[in-house]
């Protein structure tokens, strides 16, 4: 009977306002095959590249690119480098130095628009594996989100953001690094709820998939005793995608879609003193990522049957 009335999280819960990746890319890792017919995103192109340039110029010999890799990478290159925008171009051969047929346009790149000007000087520290400071970090950010819908008015290329977020997690962010990410869209003027002691729980946010999440029933028997517990994630989230704190309460007909300045008057509420508020409504400019997550969620693991399958998947 549970069965019948759940439904599979993956295909009821996925917000249908994200844009889908190319899945005949996702596939290839596993089969090594595109057809002529299917075209890899900009986000997808950008992530794979930056994650190549870094494994060739800062990883340990032992995990740099394969004989395979450096194989698919040799053929194709000579028809890619002529059909390949400008900065998958940059992001391939920033320096003009890893490819074997070497090109003006990574070491001249300054970016499509203006911009990307900001953006593509912390890619060129980070493509070569190396780390940046809080204020330029920040200031990336910040450039960058949030993400628009309309993608002829996107502040930032997506291919350049996604080599960005992908690179810097393979750097491992430090922690002037990660303090910006975490401040970059801490807004001050935020509602602040008094209350002798709050409890939170959120993580993970791309859900469980394994396990039973109770921290929605955990968080309502806390409140009951007068402390005060505040729920917080999204509705969905790759790569994971499964069951998140938004989903429960949603499942149960629970309002998902609060404002700050309520969930925080229901958290002073001594008869109630308990909240769920979504990314959406707190932080809509890093909620505006979880789409460009989906499309480089993969593109990262780099194998040779995933380069040849990727090149040719560009056209």
């Amino acid at each position: 009977m549970y069965a019948e009335i759940s439904p599979p999280v993956s295909t009821s819960y996925r917000n249908p306002a994200f844009s889908t990746p190319n899945k005949t890319v996702l596939e290839a890792q596993v089969k090594g095959e595109l057809t002529d017919k299917e075209q890899v995103s900009r986000a997808q192109l950008g992530a794979f590249f930056a994650a190549m340039t870094i494994r060739a110029n800062a990883f340990p010999e032992a995990t740099r690119c394969s004989e395979g890799e450096k194989k698919a990478m040799s053929y194709y290159w000579p028809h890619l480098v002529g059909v390949l925008p400008p900065d998958i171009i940059f992001l391939a051969d920033p320096e003009g130095s890893i490819m074997e047929i070497s090109s003006s346009i990574g070491p001249s790149f300054t970016g499509i628009g203006a911009s990307d000007m900001r953006l593509v000087g912390a890619l060129r520290e980070v493509l070569a594996g190396a780390y940046l400071g809080y204020e330029e970090a920040q200031g990336v950010l910040r450039d960058a989100l949030p993400l628009s819908e309309n993608k002829e008015s996107v502040a930032v290329s997506e291919s350049l953001l996604a080599a960005f977020l992908i690179g810097q997690r393979m750097n491992r962010e430090t922690d002037r690094e990660l303090k910006a990410y975490c401040l970059a869209f801490d807004d001050e003027n935020a509602p602040v709820a008094v209350v002798p002691s709050l409890m939170h729980y959120g993580e993970p946010y791309d859900g469980n998939t394994r396990y039973f999440r109770s921290t929605l029933f955990v968080a309502a028997i806390r409140s009951s005793y007068y402390e005060s517990c505040l729920l917080h994630g999204v509705d969905w989230m790759p790569p994971k995608g499964g069951i998140t704190e938004e989903q429960m309460p949603m499942f149960l007909g629970a309002n998902t879609r609060l404002k700050p300045v309520l969930a925080k008057k229901l958290l002073e509420d001594e008869d109630v003193g308990f909240a769920y508020l979504s990314q959406r409504e707190a932080q809509p400019s890093l909620y505006s990522l979880v789409s460009l997550r989906e499309q480089i969620r993969n593109g990262h693991r780099c194998f040779y049957r995933e380069g040849s399958a990727i090149c040719k998947g560009y056209r």
